[in-house]
């Protein structure tokens, strides 16, 4: 069996023929409707607080304070408005990206993008092993060898989640980032930030920006925020939600799932913020430079005066890997059977998503130590932001074209501010290339 994903025909967009949808009574009260249509924000807000996103932010917060805090915000609003995007693309069309860019696209280029995008989702995995590996390691004493041969296990847990209702897993998706972000409120208790010092942090400093290191640091928030393959993701696991395939339901339906996005969005946001801002008052307010998460775990304990934050770091960090392999899963399977028409077991495909992983963690691990973990993390993120791009150009054509998108088109407005982040995101690309 495998997890039932939304598989939607190329023809006008159908609800019965989206797999384990949630359907939406027309007589549904307000509120009723809009808890029916939560779920598939959060399953993309877990991209937006995965350790990657950890191993970023804490270097930031140690090493520039608040500084790049407006960094975080600005990058969480990009998100918003591109996986906007994403559920109005699939809403309008009754496809998700993956499908469109194979039917739309010549072969070589549609094969050229469906590399790119397992590429994206390697990286992605990358993190996620470093970051469960660390997890144990912090909390069970094992070694990063160990740690690293521990998170091959995680299929056993997609294993026993074969066939589950995406109700399920989205209940099982917030209640890992309820784990999450109520391991970081006690955390910001614990340390005390001077609140005045973090707002000042929300002001965009374009100065901040001019030294090789903070914009390396920068474009890696932006790949752990605006993640490839959550765009693809977003755009399949959105038809789960069943409104009909009138006009005025489509309209419904683009509504609810942009309250769903940004609710969801936001709590990620709230996170990354308090990564960074735990970072910035525990760290740099004392002259700690930490590049690694591991030095963060250890020297929570002497800075708060007891050992809660520091478990606490540890249990919100395993947290975040265990959920990012969720949603990981399925958007390997979105990208296999949008692109290749190819369905393979929920199981295989994390089998062969974690064995690619596993390679470069263990020759990072083996080669540079401990040290290698933060290092893994900045790049495999900064690697996400190279390949945003090549994501991006599609979903704002596709969302732009009035002949496939009818009345859900982009507007006018939409397109600049679509078209500038996309050429703001290869800009700041290019420069970094050129810094390296």
């Amino acid at each position: 069996m495998t997890f039932k994903l939304p598989t939607t025909a190329t023809a006008p967009f159908c609800p019965s023929a989206v797999a384990d949808s949630v359907p939406i009574p027309a007589n549904a009260g307000l509120l009723k409707k809009l808890l029916l249509f939560m779920g598939p924000g959060l399953m993309i807000s877990v991209g937006y607080m995965d350790p990657g996103n950890w191993a970023t932010a804490i270097e930031a917060g140690s090493r520039f304070g608040y500084a790049l805090l407006f960094v975080v915000v600005l990058a969480s609003l990009a998100g918003m408005a591109l996986q906007n995007l994403c559920s109005r693309l699939a809403i309008a069309t009754g496809r998700d990206l993956a499908q469109l860019q194979a039917e739309r696209y010549s072969r070589p280029v549609a094969t050229g993008q469906w590399l790119l995008a397992e590429l994206s989702i390697l990286a992605t995995d990358l993190a996620e092993v470093l970051g469960a590996a660390l997890a144990f390691h912090l909390l069970l004493g094992v070694s990063m060898t160990w740690g690293i041969v521990l998170t091959a296990f995680d299929t056993l847990l997609v294993l026993a989640l074969q066939g589950a209702k995406f109700r399920r897993l989205e209940a099982i998706v917030l209640g890992l980032i309820g784990t999450i972000g109520g391991c970081f409120f006690i955390e910001l208790v614990l340390v005390k930030p001077y609140w005045p010092d973090v707002a000042a942090g929300l002001k965009p400093s374009w100065e901040v920006l001019s030294g090789q290191a903070p914009l390396y640091l920068a474009i890696g928030i932006l790949g752990a925020t605006v993640m490839p393959h959550n765009l693809y993701l977003h755009s399949s696991v959105v038809q789960t939600r069943v409104n009909g395939d009138s006009p005025q339901a489509r309209r419904s339906a683009v509504r609810f799932a942009r309250l769903d996005t940004i609710a969801s969005l936001s709590l990620a946001l709230l996170i990354n913020a308090a990564i960074l801002i735990l970072a910035a008052t525990a760290f740099h307010g004392s002259g700690n430079s930490v590049t690694e998460i591991q030095d963060a775990y250890h020297l929570l304990d002497p800075l708060v005066g007891g050992t809660l934050a520091s478990l606490l770091f540890g249990i919100a960090l395993l947290a975040s890997g265990q959920s990012s392999t969720f949603t990981g899963t399925i958007a390997g399977q979105v990208v296999l059977e949008g692109f290749l028409q190819a369905k393979i077991p929920c199981w295989k495909r994390r089998l062969i998503t974690r064995a690619m992983a596993l390679l470069p963690a263990f020759i990072g691990v083996a080669w540079l130590g401990d040290a290698a973990v933060g290092k893994l993390l900045v790049l495999s993120q900064v690697v996400l932001s190279l390949q945003l791009p090549f994501a991006l150009w599609p979903l704002i054509r596709f969302t732009s074209d009035r002949a496939l998108m009818g009345e859900f088109a982009n507007n006018l407005a939409t397109r600049v501010l679509a078209w500038g982040l996309f050429g703001l995101i290869s800009a700041a690309n290019v420069a970094l290339l050129f810094l390296l």
